[in-house]
């Protein structure tokens, strides 16, 4: 049974979901994505671990109590840090995926008694990239693109930029049931906030490589099985060599914990049980 609860933190009030029983596992979204995108796997890990995911704050039914405000990957990982104190305080395992592998990787860094294993799936860290200054152009002409036509042109660009355009492979998918229907609406009404508001802080935000090479907590950079050419897959791969460890490849692509979901829950506990 799926625990619906909210918890105020210093300028919002976060909404998350508990199911499950165990070691708490915390899964943060990415993007304009919220705790239903990890809805497929988390039931399978609920006989395992108490799985928690939450909304980011700024998307779904996270409200922020000023909206205009750029997203800040410091208050992202200080909400994370509230949540799991919260929640007991206990070393919890961690799931970060795309962006909210970049909160993760905050929470890591700057909280690091509240984390025992970090997965971070495929984050954007451009900075860590040869070619930092030019996709970082591109993350900017993504945000002009959205003031000057709208969300449409912006997420056009975005697409274009992180190579999973009109000619990205997908691979086949399930009829939606009615509650991803649900989910796809509250995240479409997600897409302004991230356009304006989380393209440019959440992929320029630089991890603290230094510190979280001393190996506490242990972090596992994950990449997607069908991720070549991706940009997302290209910054993952930046963090491991900078990190000094190899990425471990989980099955499907930037999303696969929907489009594998069965797979990628049985790696998942693979590697935080490693």
């Amino acid at each position: 049974m799926t625990k619906t609860e909210t918890l105020q933190v210093p300028g919002a009030q976060l909404y998350y979901e508990v199911q499950g029983a165990g070691p708490t596992l915390l899964m943060i979204p990415g993007g304009p994505t919220d705790a239903g995108i990890f809805s497929a796997i988390a039931a399978p890990l609920a006989d395992r671990y108490t799985v928690v995911s939450y909304d980011p704050r700024g998307n779904s039914r996270s409200i922020p109590d000023d909206p205009t405000l750029d997203q800040d990957v410091d208050v992202h990982g200080d909400d994370a840090a509230a949540l799991l104190t919260a929640l007991g305080g206990a070393p919890a395992y961690v799931l970060g995926s795309s962006g909210g592998a970049q909160i993760a990787l905050n929470l890591a860094a700057r909280h690091p008694s509240l984390v025992h294993t970090l997965v971070a799936h495929e984050p954007p860290c451009v900075a860590l990239l040869p070619d930092a200054d030019t996709v970082t152009a591109g993350m900017l002409e993504v945000e002009a693109a959205y003031h000057r036509e709208g969300v449409p042109a912006g997420m056009k660009r975005f697409e274009e930029l992180i190579g999973m355009g009109e000619n990205a492979p997908t691979p086949p998918q399930e009829p939606p049931t009615p509650e991803q229907m649900e989910m796809f609406g509250r995240m479409g009404g997600n897409l302004a906030f991230f356009l304006a508001h989380g393209v440019r802080p959440l992929s320029g935000f630089r991890p603290d490589v230094e510190t979280l090479r001393a190996g506490r907590p242990r972090i596992v950079v994950g990449i997607g099985e069908t991720t070549d050419g991706q940009l997302a897959r290209r910054t993952a791969i930046a963090l491991a060599e900078a990190l000094d460890v190899e990425p471990v490849v989980f099955p499907g692509d930037h999303a696969g914990f929907t489009t594998a979901a069965g797979p990628f829950a049985a790696r998942l506990d693979e590697v935080l049980r490693g």
